[in-house]
């Protein structure tokens, strides 16, 4: 392996997911044992209204654009540009965008063979 990788997060298929979410996921281009990195974007005012939370993988998250919310656990913050956000592996956490949009970045730490991420359904629910 080289002791270097560069790839372009937009230059990587954003395949669609949930109406209103780009996402990205750089792991295998940069070819890392230890890093996740991955961009996300959601459209105004877009809730994804399920969670999610890991067995292992800590995780921190980078505000780059727009602004919004974010849900952990119990607990509500508002998110603005270069916020940076580190989540617990356990603690289940969703986003949802503010009237421009929300983008940033995640990155990851090392993880099980084929992930340990775990969904919640119905997490951000008024």
């Amino acid at each position: 392996m080289s002791d270097y990788t560069k790839t372009n997060l937009m230059e990587i298929e954003a395949p669609a997911q949930f109406k209103g979410l780009e996402a990205r996921f750089a792991r295998d281009r940069l070819g890392s044992e230890h890093l996740g990195v991955s961009h996300f974007r959601f459209a105004p005012n877009l809730r994804v209204p399920f969670g999610h939370s890991h067995r292992e993988q800590e995780e921190a998250y980078v505000i780059v654009e727009g602004s919004g919310r974010m849900r952990l656990g119990d607990e509500i913050i508002d998110l603005a540009p270069w916020d940076v956000v580190r989540v617990a592996p356990h603690v289940v956490r969703a986003f949802e965008a503010g009237p421009d949009g929300l983008a940033y970045i995640a990155v990851g730490n090392d993880r099980p063979e084929g992930g340990d991420g775990e969904m919640v359904k119905d997490f951000w629910t008024d």
